[in-house]
């Protein structure tokens, strides 16, 4: 007979933690301490073996615990749960997004490797790879959702560069937009530059979808990223970063995280523990609630356009394709156009009442913001230009709240910018 598998969800509760170890305890502790005591010099010698990658960890073997910067119960207990969601051998949980986004990006591109990176990004990651990678002679290939996998491969031959790619990272959807990229399609562009057996990496930024509505390691992606402080984390009280991929790309990537200290410490690591117990009701409220706003806003004769994955256009089969093969979700991000530029939108935003005027985003409450102005402030013209992040662009987080008392707030503050 084949073994029951429970699913994530329900794994959430006690999957790797073991009451008896820790006093009966039905939840984990948290571990507040730097270091931990080895029973026999022997063993701590084998311990540290393994840890420095001085040999394998035997088949039986237990891997014990050193260091907090090494290991701590609740940092590799998370990530094994959080494991679970993308079918990933393993995880490395960081104190921050940016932390884990940059810990990647150092660890597979040094001096004169080529990187080819989807636009627009994240910020932050915007500002890390021209600003900082550049500085380490790292060379840019950017691209954007709408260009084809012929049009990509030949801005990298273009440069003359396709022996020197060594790294392919994308956002997707992108962020503010929900424009989607086709992650298989990124997978044939990065194999089709390999060299020899040796595999071009492939790193997706999930943070839009969160570990539910995108599962990218399954469509040929190695190494996915997120800013666990939205969706895993989820009640704006956290910030924190995750990376999952294969055993031997996660051995990298733990490998410069210990020595660049920036592991998740054991507060965050409870912290997220508790916050996924939750992780799938609170995404799957969110993204009904956003199906009832986004409706209402492209009803509203104020709105010009409206950017969610349930409204993809009929005449835009490109992107309707990539949806159905890569996403289980609308998701819960909305953005929209609102009539009358910069000025209308800082009305709409300076106006609402529930709904909180702050970055960030897939928390339980409601959220928005001015892209142009405040998330993508550093992004180049060109970028912006290309994916339509005007100043008339609003973004919108939503959130758990009843959705009539989301909607009511929405409604009420574009009754003031028709006063405009």
């Amino acid at each position: 007979m084949e073994e029951y598998k429970n699913r994530p969800e329900s794994l959430m509760m006690s999957y790797g933690y073991k009451p008896e170890l820790s006093e009966g305890a039905i939840k984990c502790p948290i571990f507040q301490t730097s270091t931990f005591v080895f029973k026999r010099a022997e063993e701590g010698k084998a311990f540290f073996e393994v840890a420095y990658g001085l040999r394998e960890k035997g088949h039986d073997e237990e891997l014990g615990l050193i260091y907090s910067r090494l290991n701590n119960p609740d940092l590799e207990i998370l990530e094994n749960r959080l494991s679970l969601w993308d079918g990933a051998d393993d995880c490395a949980v960081f104190e921050s997004g940016m932390s884990a986004i940059s810990t990647v990006l150092m660890e597979f591109l040094k001096p004169g490797d080529l990187l080819l990176y989807s636009s627009p990004t994240y910020g932050g990651t915007d500002h890390f790879i021209n600003h900082v990678l550049t500085k380490w002679g790292v060379k840019l290939v950017n691209f954007f959702p709408n260009q084809s996998k012929e049009e990509i491969i030949q801005k990298i031959e273009d440069t003359g560069m396709g022996d020197k790619l060594a790294l392919v990272y994308i956002e997707t959807p992108a962020n503010p937009t929900n424009t989607l990229i086709d992650i298989e399609m990124c997978r044939e562009i990065a194999d089709h530059f390999k060299e020899g057996e040796e595999r071009i990496p492939l790193a997706v930024d999930n943070t839009y979808m969160g570990p539910l509505w995108q599962h990218p390691l399954k469509h040929g992606a190695d190494l996915v990223v997120y800013s666990a402080t939205k969706y895993i984390g989820g009640h704006s009280d956290v910030i924190a970063g995750a990376c999952l991929g294969s055993s031997e790309h996660m051995a990298r990537i733990k490998g410069l995280r210990t020595f660049l200290g920036n592991m998740a410490g054991p507060w965050t690591g409870w912290l997220l523990m508790r916050s996924l117990e939750t992780l799938k009701v609170r995404m799957e409220r969110q993204a009904k609630n956003a199906v009832e706003v986004a409706q209402f806003l492209e009803d509203h004769p104020k709105v010009d356009k409206v950017y969610y994955l349930g409204l993809i256009p009929e005449d835009d089969k490109g992107q309707k394709e990539i949806f159905k093969k890569q996403c289980k979700s609308t998701g819960a991000m909305v953005a929209f156009d609102i009539q009358g530029g910069e000025k209308a939108a800082f009305k709409f935003l300076n106006q609402l009442k529930l709904i909180k005027l702050a970055v960030s985003l897939g928390s339980t409450e409601s959220l928005a913001e001015h892209p142009a102005t405040m998330t993508h402030a550093d992004v180049g013209k060109e970028a912006k230009d290309a994916l339509g992040i005007s100043e008339n662009l609003v973004r919108l987080s939503v959130g758990v709240e009843h959705v009539d008392d989301l909607i009511h707030d929405i409604k009420q503050a574009l009754d003031e910018v028709k006063n405009l």
